[in-house]
């Protein structure tokens, strides 16, 4: 009789747990988030801080009045609408010290909760308004980004990301500006904002100049607008990662296309359901795609505006979508193979994540 021919079932390392995996296992958990918006995810406390030493109007003057302003992790009819948070943030964030001050803590909260490595995107255009030069910007982000992770051992990148509605004149500056700090922090550029009626084709001279200067690609799509969108970011823009990619589910030929060329999905969980993007956390395709094998990876979008963190999420998939040990190890690494980093410390970083997120797995199966 024919031998059948033996499928991979998953890691033989990894042992069958014996009680279910509980918030404080995620947050052990070795954890990257490959997206996550400056300006979406500062401290209330720090917000206030800034207002009141800067005399900035935010509307709010103690943090009960604030979190009711902002509404964090509130549903929304669209991303337009969730998008509005941005505008009183921004108010605060217009001074090299309070860049500074949001890019270290925002280190410091992922090291509380073991995330390795994040990427950081925001739009240096979008902290103008006081007159500082888009270079000083940048730079004091990436002086914040550095010592944080000289006082708390997370590594970071900066993602400059071009806006689809205000103009592609615009996008070009900002792709111009992450050219000139490629290898001095920044590891990637993106289009973000408002997705719907805004093409990323129009901004493909950006695109041109960072993909001709070897610099990775992600670009928000198929979150506020369907498979076209992802297609115009991979087959016009050439990115290399997408950002969300909720709707890819409505394309089959597209979505197979991105499972074969094995290109990252930055999943955004709560922030989908938020968006509208995904109407329910039951209807979202996240399960699926795992399941599919695509590369997918859990991210938190705005720690602040969607009211979330990397544990959150994880644990949030964990619960609604029964999520096996080799689920959760393949998320891992999957955050690790997707990262803008080099391949060689990719290689060591992805030996030792592997390692210790077994090793924490295992430590809930039975004696």
């Amino acid at each position: 009789m024919k031998q059948k021919e033996k499928y991979y079932t998953g890691d033989p390392d990894l042992k069958s747990p014996q009680k279910p995996f509980d918030r404080a296992f995620f947050e052990k958990l070795p954890k990257t988030d490959l997206h996550v918006h400056l300006d979406g995810s500062m401290r209330i406390e720090t917000i206030l801080e800034l207002a009141q030493k800067d005399k900035i109007d935010i509307g709010a003057d103690t943090r009960q009045k604030l979190v009711k302003k902002l509404g964090p992790g509130k549903m929304h009819s669209s991303l337009n609408e969730y998008l509005e948070a941005f505008h009183l943030t921004l108010k605060v964030m217009q001074t090299e010290e309070s860049l500074y001050r949001a890019a270290y803590e925002l280190v410091e909260d992922n090291a509380k909760e073991n995330v390795q490595y994040i990427e950081v995107r925001y739009s240096p255009i979008l902290h103008t308004k006081k007159g500082l030069p888009v270079t000083v910007i940048l730079e004091s982000v990436v002086e914040g980004l550095k010592d944080a992770e000289r006082d708390f051992g997370v590594k970071s990148g900066v993602i400059v990301c071009g806006i689809r509605n205000i103009s592609p004149e615009v996008s070009m500056q900002m792709a111009e500006l992450a050219v000139a700090f490629k290898n001095r922090g920044v590891v990637g550029f993106d289009l973000a904002g408002a997705e719907y009626n805004y093409p990323a084709r129009d901004h493909l001279e950006s695109f041109n100049l960072i993909l001709s200067n070897n610099i990775n690609v992600t670009i928000h799509a198929g979150e506020a607008y369907g498979p076209d969108s992802i297609h115009q970011a991979l087959h016009y823009c050439g990115s290399h990662r997408i950002g969300h990619g909720t709707r890819l589910k409505e394309d089959g030929d597209l979505l197979n296309y991105v499972n074969d060329h094995r290109i990252p999905l930055e999943i955004c969980l709560s922030s989908n359901v938020q968006t509208q993007a995904a109407k329910t956390m039951e209807r979202h395709p996240f399960k699926f795609y795992l399941d599919l094998g695509l590369r997918v990876t859990l991210n938190t979008d705005n720690r602040l505006v969607t009211n979330t963190t990397m544990t959150d999420e994880y644990y949030l998939a964990y619960k609604n979508f029964g999520l096996t040990p080799q689920n959760i190890l393949d998320l891992v690494i999957n955050g690790v193979k997707s990262a803008f980093i080099p391949f060689e410390y990719k290689k060591w970083f992805l030996r030792d994540t592997k390692q210790r997120t077994i090793e924490l797995i295992n430590s809930y199966a039975k004696d």
